[in-house]
């Protein structure tokens, strides 16, 4: 049954999955393509000088040992700009170490008694290494670059995390909201693309094998033409659509809407394209699931996206760096104004609802040992392991400020992505977690939040921020999403979680379905 609709829901989503698969492959390609050629070339400048050599391959070794997504935001960092170039810029530095490597041990693997003949022959040094070394270095050239692509296909599906699509969108998109069709149409199509380029790059390799047959040698060339052939097609009609597309947008105008990586911001970012598209001529593209609040934020500044919803509080302390301010419109007024003063960016007026950051224990638990509040676990904390995202270990209003103002110090604290955390408090993996007021999975685990008795949260009002830049270009924007204010309480937008966490119900749906019911739309 699972199989089955999960075959259904494949085709039902071809078309997206056809587009991300054009952009796996040409983050794969492009990258393997580039690092082809600067290793080769590396490896060939120094395979004489063990000195270079050694601090070449010791240089692309350290590269390969930094952790695939720290060295995407290392470089989200360097480059100031999401999206394409920092992904390809980290797939070039992670294909570098198996193609230098095997480039400077195939030119180095050359029998004693071929040597001997070139030089016998006169031939000066680059003469041997272009009509010696290099053709029977070939296959294991070939076998560093074969190792190079596969191992690029899964670090691709990380560039999804800054905006560079691929299939890595999928998967993205399905850890966020829980969701395993998802997951598997990122997953799926990825390893099937890797044992596709697998296969290829090993024909390749074994046609460059000293005493071949011909008839191999043909029958690679029939494979490679035929699928050559097949990735132009998907290129040309992609590039085609997209032309066609690019053309609609110039005409109309492009709103670039991102979001953060939960449900909740999937949910207002939908909420805000489809309130665009239906009262303006404006197209919306879709940037959702990039990251944490830095990363949204850098890419708004930088003009790589035009808004997204933010929360005054986060604003506030997260990014302003301001202290605390419990009452909340004198918090909007400041982190507007801040905003609009050091960034040049607009606060737009709050949906409604504040999605204050919580503690969140199992109902059972509170229940026996008496807890309302945070300060009630002031006795027990030494004894209980806590699963936290790691934006909230890290943030100024996270765990790292508050285990001081409230004196309490877990056992054991665990980094959980937040999709996890609800599921692992569930099966009993930790017993407490950091959560959101307004998630729907509170009530539907069985959980309870904990009293901010000491009030060190300050309130997180929801609201669309937005360049001051795009505003002047669209001012019809402004108006829009207007429509937007106060359209959502805590309720509603807990139900709204709901419906995508619990039920798997599409965001898009949802979204409609609440806008056709709140303002007949």
């Amino acid at each position: 049954m699972f199989e089955s609709s999960l075959v259904d829901y494949f085709l039902e989503r071809l078309p997206e999955l056809w587009q991300r698969t054009y952009e796996h492959l040409f983050l794969m390609g492009i990258s393997t393509g580039i690092a082809a050629f600067l290793g080769v070339s590396l490896g060939i400048l120094t395979f004489r000088s063990s000195k270079l050599s050694g601090l070449l391959l010791a240089t692309v070794s350290i590269l390969q040992t930094i952790p695939s997504l720290a060295i995407l935001v290392i470089l989200l960092v360097l480059f100031q700009k999401i999206g394409v170039l920092p992904a390809l810029t980290a797939l070039i530095l992670y294909a570098l170490l198996p193609i230098v490597r095997n480039t400077l041990v195939g030119l180095r693997s050359i029998p004693k008694e071929t040597l001997e003949a070139a030089i016998g022959l006169g031939m000066t040094n680059w003469q041997e290494i272009r009509l010696v070394r290099i053709p029977i270095a070939v296959p294991v050239i070939m076998a560093g670059i074969r190792t190079a692509a596969v191992v690029g296909v899964g670090i691709a599906t990380l560039s999804a995390f800054i905006g560079a699509g691929g299939l890595g969108e999928f998967i993205n998109r399905g850890l966020a909201l829980s969701n395993t069709r998802l997951i598997c149409l990122g997953a799926i199509p990825s390893a099937i693309l890797a044992l596709i380029v697998d296969f290829v790059l090993s024909t390749l390799e074994k046609s460059f094998q000293p005493k071949k047959k011909l008839d191999s040698i043909f029958k690679f060339q029939k494979v490679a033409a035929i699928l050559i052939l097949v990735f132009m097609l998907i290129g040309i009609v992609f590039n085609s659509s997209n032309a066609s597309k690019q053309t609609s947008e110039n005409k109309n105008g492009v709103v670039q809407i991102a979001s953060k990586n939960f449900t909740e911001q999937h949910i207002l970012g939908e909420l805000m394209a489809q309130v665009i598209e239906k009262k303006t001529n404006l197209h919306v593209e879709r940037k959702f699931n990039l990251g944490g609040t830095l990363i949204c934020h850098e890419a708004l500044k930088q003009g790589e996206i035009d808004l997204y919803a933010e929360y005054t509080g986060t604003g506030l302390v997260a990014v302003l760096n301001e202290k605390v301010i419990s009452n909340p419109d004198q918090a909007y007024i400041l982190t507007a104004k801040l905003y609009r003063e050091r960034f040049n960016l607009i606060w737009l007026k709050p949906f409604g609802f504040n999605n204050t950051y919580t503690l969140t224990v199992r109902k059972e638990d509170a229940r026996k040992n008496n807890w309302k509040s945070i300060s009630d676990l002031s006795s027990s904390a030494s004894n209980l392991v806590a699963g936290f995202s790691p934006e909230f270990q890290e943030r100024p209003d996270g765990y790292r400020n508050l285990k001081n103002e409230y004196g309490i110090e877990f056992r054991n604290v665990k980094d959980l992505d937040p999709s996890l955390t609800y599921l692992a408090i569930s099966r009993g993996e930790v017993d407490v977690i950091d959560g959101f007021s307004t998630d729907g999975r509170i009530p539907a685990y069985q959980l309870v939040s904990l009293k901010d008795d000491k009030h060190f949260f300050p309130p997180y009002y929801a609201a669309p921020v937005i360049r001051n830049e795009t505003i002047k270009k669209f001012p019809e924007l402004k108006e829009a999403l207007s429509f937007l204010e106060n359209v959502i309480d805590a309720t509603a937008m807990t139900q709204l979680n709901f419906e995508v966490d619990e039920k798997k119900r599409e965001v898009k749906e949802v979204v409609a379905e609440y806008l056709s019911f709140k303002m007949g739309m």
